[in-house]
């Protein structure tokens, strides 16, 4: 009896947050290519207040941080989520890049330990997002193994997609390019540093929201 009233509660708030519009947002990416700077501004923006630390060095977050409630309301619409930051998927860390950062070789080797726990465990909560933001640093090459293998487990798992090419106020950045690598996405141009583009990147929330919700269903 115990377990059925369970399983009535459990499809009573999964049909609440349904219709609330509530989902799960995840935000993935290659390390450095703005994840957080991006949290930090839909954060600032609809709660006032940032997410995490962001720095020139590789693997700044290392683990995943969570921000919940967090609505966005335009022109008489509201979304409502929760707003999940990811570590940097990498498929290989090595301390050294670190110590050639300027990092001492014990805080070189935690910070790599750290931040291979952290693309694992960015792996696992894929099975927990209901729509993914791909971070990618728009002035670098798109094509690489980090790139495709983010993409394939995310088609592998069927989960709505918003391509996000960051740093578009760098003269370097080519959204072009980055079309051209993944042509079955929707690739939107931003600069999560100084806002151009953001708002649209917002209006295009409420797409994928509702493709998650389809999902849902």
């Amino acid at each position: 009896m115990i377990n059925v009233f369970k399983k009535f509660l459990n499809l009573f708030f999964k049909d609440l947050f349904k219709e609330k519009g509530q989902v799960k947002l995840g935000l993935y990416g290659p390390p450095n290519g703005g994840k957080t700077t991006l949290a930090n501004k839909i954060c600032k923006d609809w709660i006032g207040e940032e997410m995490g630390r962001t720095s020139k060095i590789a693997h700044e977050t290392r683990e995943v941080q969570i921000k919940e409630q967090i609505t966005i309301k335009r022109d008489g619409k509201e979304l409502t989520f929760s707003l999940v930051d990811t570590p940097g998927i990498a498929t290989k860390i090595d301390y050294e890049e670190f110590i050639r950062a300027g990092m001492n070789e014990t805080e070189a080797k935690t910070r790599a330990k750290e931040a291979t726990k952290g693309v694992i465990d960015a792996i696992k909560w894929l099975d927990d997002m209901d729509c993914v933001i791909v971070v990618l640093d728009g002035t670098k090459d798109p094509y690489t193994q980090v790139n495709i293998t983010i993409i394939g487990n995310l088609e592998a798992r069927k989960i709505p997609v918003l391509l996000v090419a960051n740093k578009v106020d760098l003269k370097k950045a080519d959204i072009k390019h980055v079309r051209a690598a993944f042509p079955q996405y929707e690739v939107i141009g931003i600069s999560a540093k100084t806002g151009e583009g953001v708002d649209a990147f917002y209006e295009k929330l409420f797409e994928l929201r509702n493709k998650a919700l389809k999902n849902k269903r």
